[in-house]
């Protein structure tokens, strides 16, 4: 039976701060009174009392049978007191009590008195009341005795004819499911409900209708479908939902048959519903592989995308656009509807512009470029303008990584992008400025005929850079790449504008004792009371509230870096300093120009050591930056060839070195990618055509209705636990009681994407009947228990198979602990209690590996605020060997590049990245080093530093490191 046929049940809902009744509470509440005189309580309200009080009695029972309480002597009461009363309430109370209270003797023979609710119900089946009539329907659907159904079959088949089509849709699902279960009471099941569909004219009754023919006589519903094919699109979307499940099905079974129903599913993909739009676009490319097929797909679900509100429904129609990308021959067609998913960025959802952006860049080719980056400068334009969005920095960071891997794989499309991409050099948000230096940075190494361009670009923005950081990626930028004597003096002018009137000490201190030009005073005087004309008083007051910002303002950005104390933009500065003048110096032949260049850098750096070493900053000088400064001091002084080569010649190779490995480790991925999506046949390989496939080996493939539902219904099923055998065989059993405990009990852990389901196996041991035998279960950490496991009766020396749900929130290590609870058939002791073994929940089965960049790692680093450090206490030797060790253990991905780790120094540091499945992000550091005095067989030393942003996270991770660090010998 697959997951569309099941019938739905109810479910009760009791309130949570109220703890179901059980007998031990009862026993308390009662006065340790037996059962039967409990009883007796129940009888008059369910005799005498009113409607409130009989349906407040009913849900008291309904809730005790659930939890496992026989009540036999309430049957008569409710049958003769409760069964008649025409009240809708009881009768929907009713229709639950029968469904769970037991109808058959324990030899399985049927009660006696299920007669009379038999006769009852075939008087509600004939009720004037549609209501009525259709949810006894329903309850029928959920009775799996053959002897009460019968009597009911004419009053059922009756019900199809009834004037309101809630019944009629409930008579046809009573049908269906009497006929799968009792064939014999209904043999001419499929025939009646073809001829009711065909006269039907109600979408709901026609769909119910059509869906029984599909799983219980196909042809008839294929016979009913090509009578009316041509109709198909002005149907209800409930039905044609139905409609491409059953072409799927027949297709897949029967290939011959694609050439009759595809046009249908053309004719579906322009359906007023989303649903099944998106449905018919996914049966089409299973049937079909054409360019036509994959293209109208394709823009059927861009269409759903841009139209549907909800952004979790815009990331599932993304990820098919993904899955047709990842197949190779379909890459091409999708290839041109770039510009058509350039339109989901009208989205103001991140994630979803996330995935859009990398879906359109994988896409990118060069017959698509040049319109990508045109859409992608209209998007950054609108960015500049928009502030009002919390996440519109984000999204220009994202646009200019874009660009960025655009221009670099597309090398002729820099020139277009760099002039925009420059003006956010300026901008406040420091994240999306770096993302454009750093895109600026490598453009300038790789494309030589862009230098320029690039450099007076730069040179435009430098007065506007309002970050430090990026001010000093730009000062690099200027000091490496200005070629030109003309360049060499704009760089000059343009920090010697930024740094202000020199020297920085005398006319900082002029400017407190008041020593300046009277346009650049700033007064502030106090307030006068003058005399008008006219006698009365006025108030003149300096207008000097706004002044002292004003001149805040008008400090040189250099010089407020300096001030503040960010003295490291000065050794920043002291090394382009030096770069331009042993550059000029080469340039130019004068003697007295090149002298009077290298004098006015040595001043600018002088007075920077004189400001750094007054009390004027708000942070000294740090020795470091002295020391730096001071060498460029030492090196414009000698101007030796060696110097020139270092500071002119090695820092360039050195960013050449970085972006080629940066490249070759990116070729490599996309390598890596490539080898995956193609799909590689060996030589011996059969080939398997589609046309001369047996019918039974093509059922063997996955439906992907059913998948879908599944999964819809938390029910994933992993792949390498396709065969339930073999999935269990490859678990560890959990041992839950000991040997010699009276019930013994153990359990597989099926640990789903976020549910974790507990397969108990309970044996009785002894010799007595265990009554009431009941699993109970509770929760430590982010855990929490569906529902109480209903209880059994076990006989002697049977056993029996209890399964559990316990849902999971978030990632850190949980205990499942409890007890089974039983009573002894016979027995008048109190209930017996058997302890069980805690189970921990690793949390290895949420973390997966991920990647992020190295800004983004150092941001979630000073964000994070739940640090773990573990101290390195393994018998690993190899470094190397240690770091594999860790990275298989906690499932995380190493962020620091190979080579970075190749080679043999004597310590190792690396970043460490995972996210959990509920989102969470984990970060370590691992810093280890082999003691090279202890001797060749030291172990490592060290430490690993975990960050994460709950607690939870933080201190599982350690646990799971600590309990793994050593190497187990096999």
């Amino acid at each position: 039976m697959t997951a569309a046929e099941n019938v739905c049940y109810t479910l009760i809902n009791v309130p949570m701060d109220s703890e179901p009744p059980s007998e031990i509470s009862l026993k308390n509440d009662l006065g340790n009174c037996d059962m039967s005189a409990f009883l007796t309580s129940f009888l008059p309200p369910l005799e005498k009392g009113d409607v409130k009080m009989k349906t407040e009695a009913l849900k008291k029972v309904i809730i005790m049978i659930l939890n496992g309480e026989k009540l036999p002597g309430l049957l008569m009461t409710i049958i003769r007191f409760v069964l008649p009363l025409q009240d809708h309430t009881i009768k929907k109370l009713l229709l639950v009590f029968w469904e769970i209270v037991p109808k058959t003797t324990p030899d399985g023979r049927l009660l006696q008195e299920m007669i009379l609710v038999c006769d009852a119900y075939r008087k509600d089946l004939q009720h004037p009341n549609e209501f009525i009539r259709g949810s006894t329907l329903r309850f029928l659907c959920k009775l799996k005795e053959a002897e009460l159904l019968e009597p009911l079959m004419p009053a059922i088949r009756a019900c199809l004819e009834h004037r309101h089509s809630y019944v009629r849709r409930n008579a046809v699902l009573a049908i269906y499911t009497i006929y799968r279960n009792f064939e014999h009471l209904i043999p001419d099941a499929p025939e009646l409900i073809h001829d009711f569909l065909v006269n039907e004219k109600d979408a709901s009754c026609k769909r119910n209708a059509f869906m029984m023919l599909i799983h219980a006589d196909q042809d008839r519903a294929l016979d009913y479908l090509s009578t009316c094919i041509d109709q198909v699109q002005t149907f209800g979307d409930i039905l044609q939902l139905v409609i491409v499940e059953l072409i799927y099905k027949v297709c897949h079974a029967n290939p011959s048959e694609r050439a009759r129903f595809i046009r249908c599913i053309y004719n579906l993909l322009q359906s007023s519903s989303p649903a099944v739009k998106y449905e018919a676009a996914g049966t089409l490319v299973t049937l079909s592989s054409a360019p036509t097929a994959i293209k109208a797909a394709a823009q059927c679900y861009i269409d759903l995308i841009i139209k549907e509100s909800d952004n979790n429904v815009k990331l599932i129609v993304l990820d098919r656009l993904i899955e047709l990308k990842e197949h190779p021959s379909h890459e091409r067609v999708l290839q041109d509807l770039v510009m058509d998913i350039l339109r989901v960025l009208s989205t103001p959802d991140l994630e979803v512009r996330k995935k859009t952006l990398q879906l359109a860049l994988d896409l990118v080719s060069s017959r698509n470029v040049e319109e990508l980056v045109i859409v992608l400068k209209k998007e950054v334009i609108k960015t500049n303008n928009v502030t009002e969005h919390e996440d519109t920095d984000k999204y220009r960071q994202l646009l200019v990584r874009t660009l960025h891997s655009c221009s670099v794989r597309f090398p002729d499309m820099a020139g277009n992008v760099i002039p925009v991409l420059m003006e956010f050099l300026s901008d406040n948000n420091e994240a999306a400025a770096a993302d454009v230096l750093e895109f600026v940075r490598e453009a300038i190494q790789r494309f030589d005929n862009l230098r320029p361009l690039i450099v007076e670009k730069m040179l435009e923005v430098f007065h506007a850079i309002k970050s430090v950081k990026i001010y000093r990626g730009a000062l690099w930028i200027l000091g490496e790449y200005c070629s030109t004597k003309e360049d060499i003096q704009s760089v000059m002018t343009e920090v010697r504008r930024s740094l202000g009137e020199i020297p920085i000490v005398e006319s900082e201190i002029k400017k407190e004792a008041g020593e300046l030009k009277p346009e650049e005073e700033v007064s502030v005087g106090p307030a006068q009371k003058l005399v008008t004309e006219m006698g009365t008083y006025a108030t003149q007051s300096a207008l000097s509230s706004s002044r002292p910002a004003k001149k805040e303002e008008d400090r040189p950005p250099l010089r407020g870096f300096l001030l503040d104390g960010d003295f490291f933009v000065a050794a920043s500065l002291a090394t382009t300093l030096t770069k331009i003048a042993l550059r000029y110096v080469s340039l130019v032949q004068e003697k007295k120009k090149q002298n009077s260049f290298n004098a006015e850098a040595m001043l600018l750096m002088a007075t920077i050591l004189h400001l750094g070493k007054s009390s004027l900053p708000k942070k000294p000088i740090t020795d470091d930056d002295v020391d730096r400064i001071s060498l460029c001091l030492k090196v414009l002084s000698e101007c030796s060839p060696l110097m020139n080569d270092i500071f002119n010649k090695e820092c360039r190779q050195s960013l050449s070195h970085m972006l080629s490995a940066k490249l070759e480790e990116e070729k490599l991925s996309q390598k890596k990618e490539s080898e995956k999506r193609n799909v590689t046949v060996q030589p011996d390989d059969p080939i398997s055509f589609m046309q001369l496939t047996a019918k039974n080996e093509m059922s063997s493939k996955e439906d992907q209705f059913q998948l879908s539902l599944l999964a819809a219904m938390g029910n994933t099923q992993r792949k390498e636990a396709a065969d339930p055998l073999a999935s269990k065989l490859n678990k560890v059993v959990t041992q839950l009681t000991g040997f010699s405990d009276p019930v013994y009990a153990e359990a597989y852990v099926h640990v789903n994407q976020y549910d974790i389901v507990l397969d108990v196996l309970v044996v009785n041991q002894t010799s007595d009947t265990l009554q009431n035998c009941t699993l109970e279960l509770a929760t430590l950490g982010d855990l929490k228990l569906v529902e109480k496991p209903s209880p059994l009766t076990l006989a002697p020396h049977d056993f029996a198979n209890i399964k559990a749900n316990v849902k999971v929130a978030s990632t850190e290590n949980g205990i499942i602990f409890g007890n089974v609870v039983y009573d002894v058939s016979g027995a008048a002791s109190d209930r017996n209690c058997v302890v069980l073994s805690d189970i921990h929940i690793d949390i290895m089965d949420y973390i997966q590996p991920a990647s992020c960049t190295d800004a983004e790692f150092r941001q979630m680093w000073a964000e994070f605020e739940w640090e773990n450090k573990v101290t390195v206490n393994t018998n690993i030797i190899d470094l190397n060997e240690y770091l594999q060790h860790i990275l298989k253990s906690t499932n995380m991905k190493c962020l620091t590049p190979e080579k970075a780790l190749s080679g043999y120094c004597g310590f190792m540091a690396a970043n460490l990245y995972a996210r959990s499945i509920f989102g969470e992000d984990a970060l370590a550091n691992v810093s280890i080093e082999k003691p090279i005095h202890l001797g060749p067989e030291a172990p490592v030393t060290g430490h690993i530093r975990i960050r994460a942003k709950s607690q939870g996270m933080a201190l599982s991770l350690g646990d799971k490191i600590n309990l793994s660090q050593k190497k187990t010998s096999l």
